[in-house]
C-alpha cells in the first residue's frame, strides 16, 4: 500500500468533478473589493467569502497594516514565547479582553490553531472531551490530540447533551464541552443558553467557538454568548479574525483562574511563528471599527440576509434552517450540486460547493455568505440567476414554491 493510498478516494471525488468542466478549487486573479474579483478572466460575484463586514478593503485598516510593515517589517520569525511577542501582540490581546470583559486573552496565528491548541490542551488524560456532532473539522482534529476520552452528542440537543452527562456525572475528570454559535455549513445556531444551563448543572466548563458569530450577533457583537445572555457563564470563548475583521488570526479569552498556564502548554501557540505586525495592527483597526460602527454594519449585514435568504426561499430553494449570514442552499446529488455551481460560475457568481463528508447528514450543498458590503442590487441578482439556473437543471418544481427546511 502507498503511503497517499488512503487519500485517493478523495482525489478521485474531486478529479470526477474536473471532468465536469468545474473545479471548486479556482484561483482569484484579482480581488477588486469585498464582494468582487476577477475569475476565469470574468468579473464575478463574490457570495461565498466569510468577509462577513467587508473590511478587507477597509482604509483604515489597510494603512495600519501598511504602517506597521514600515515600521517592524515583514514578519517575527520566530514564535509567542520566542521572539515573536511584539507590543503590538501584547496591546491586541489586551482589546481583545476588555472587548468581551474577560481578564484573559490569547492571540494565535490562525483560528485552526485556536480550536486546536486550546482544546487539546485544557483535557487531557482521564478527562472528557464532548463535542457537537456537527462540530467543525478543527475541533474534530482536536480530539485527536488530545488522550482525553471523546463523546458526541446529537446536533443542536440539549437532552442529547445531558443524556452524556448524566452518564458522566460521577466519574472523576474534567468535562469539557464544545459548541459553535453559528454552524459554517447550514448556518444554524445553537441552543446556547441550554447548553450552559445543562453543562453547569452536571460541573462541566464550556467552550464555545464564535468564529462566524463575532460582529454577527449580540449587541456589541460578542456573537452568540452575548446574543443568548451567557457570555458570563462561558468558560472559554474562541474565535477567529479572518472573517469578519478581515485578516487571520485566532483567540482565545477566559475569566478561568490559571489561564495564564495555556502559553506554557498549548504546543499550537508555543511551536508556531506568531501573527506579522501588519495582520495585528489591520486586526486591531478592525476591531475599533466593530466597536464604533459595529452596529450600522450589523443591520446592512442582516438586511441582506433577509434579502438572499427570502428571495430564494420565495424561488422554492430548500435552504438551511435560520437566517444568517451563512445561507444554505440543499441540492439533490454531488454531480448536480457541481453543475449549479459551475453554471452560476459562469454567469459571474462565486459560492462555495460543500459535499460530503464535510457536510452534515450528507447533504450537498451551494454555500453562500453574505456582507455587509454587499448591495442589495447585487443579491437580487443571484436570486434571479440561481432560480433560472434552478430550474434548468431541475432542482426547482416548473410552479414555485418556498421549500425551506
Amino acid at each position: 500500500m502507498g503511503i497517499l493510498d488512503r487519500h485517493l478516494h478523495l482525489l478521485e471525488t474531486h478529479r470526477a468533478m474536473q471532468a465536469t468542466g468545474a473545479d471548486p478549487l479556482v484561483v482569484m486573479e484579482r480581488v477588486l473589493s469585498p464582494t468582487e474579483a476577477v475569475i476565469n478572466g470574468r468579473r464575478t460575484l463574490l457570495v461565498g467569502t466569510n468577509n462577513y463586514f467587508g473590511l478587507t478593503f477597509d482604509k483604515a485598516c489597510i494603512e495600519a497594516a501598511i504602517e506597521a510593515t514600515r515600521a517592524e517589517g515583514t514578519g517575527t520569525t520566530g514564535s509567542r514565547t520566542a521572539n515573536g511577542t511584539y507590543a503590538q501582540h501584547a496591546a491586541l490581546e489586551a482589546e481583545m479582553a476588555e472587548f468581551y470583559g474577560k481578564k484573559h486573552c490569547m492571540v494565535m496565528t490562525t483560528g485552526y490553531q485556536a480550536n486546536l491548541g486550546i482544546i487539546s490542551t485544557l483535557v487531557g488524560e482521564g478527562d472528557y472531551l464532548v463535542i457537537d456532532a456537527d462540530s467543525h473539522a478543527s475541533i474534530y482534529d482536536a480530539c485527536k490530540q488530545t488522550q482525553a476520552t471523546i463523546i458526541r452528542f446529537r446536533h443542536n440537543d440539549p437532552a442529547s447533551l445531558e443524556a452524556r452527562l448524566r452518564r458522566l456525572k460521577d466519574e472523576p475528570g474534567n468535562k469539557l464541552v464544545v459548541v459553535e454559535g453559528i454552524y459554517s455549513m447550514l448556518g444554524d445556531t445553537a441552543p446556547l443558553k441550554a447548553f450552559v444551563e445543562v453543562t453547569k448543572r452536571y460541573g462541566g466548563y464550556i467552550l464555545v467557538d464564535e468564529a462566524h458569530s463575532l460582529g454577527a450577533l449580540g449587541e456589541r457583537g460578542r456573537g452568540l454568548v452575548e446574543e443568548a445572555g451567557v457570555l458570563d457563564e462561558v468558560d472559554f470563548v474562541v474565535g477567529t479574525f479572518s472573517k469578519t475583521l478581515g485578516a487571520i488570526g485566532g483567540f482565545c479569552v477566559s475569566d478561568v483562574e490559571g489561564f495564564e498556564a495555556l502559553r506554557v502548554a498549548t504546543r499550537a501557540y508555543m511551536f508556531t511563528a506568531s501573527l506579522p505586525p501588519s495582520i495585528v495592527a489591520s486586526v486591531r483597526a478592525a476591531l475599533k471599527i466593530v466597536r464604533k460602527d459595529g452596529a450600522v454594519l450589523r443591520k446592512r449585514l442582516w438586511d441582506n440576509v433577509a434579502t438572499l435568504y427570502d428571495g430564494l426561499a420565495k424561488a422554492g430553494f430548500r435552504l438551511g434552517p435560520e437566517h444568517g449570514p451563512v445561507v444554505a442552499v440543499v441540492m439533490p446529488d454531488q454531480m448536480t450540486t457541481v453543475g449549479v455551481w459551475q453554471a452560476l460560475m459562469e454567469a459571474g457568481i462565486y459560492v462555495n460547493v460543500a459535499v460530503p463528508p464535510a457536510t452534515p447528514g450528507g447533504l450537498c450543498l451551494l454555500r453562500c455568505s453574505l456582507s455587509a458590503a454587499h448591495s442589495r442590487g447585487q443579491l437580487q441578482h443571484m436570486v434571479e440567476v440561481l432560480a433560472e439556473v434552478g430550474h434548468r437543471f431541475g432542482v426547482l418544481p416548473q410552479e414555485r414554491s418556498a421549500a425551506v427546511a
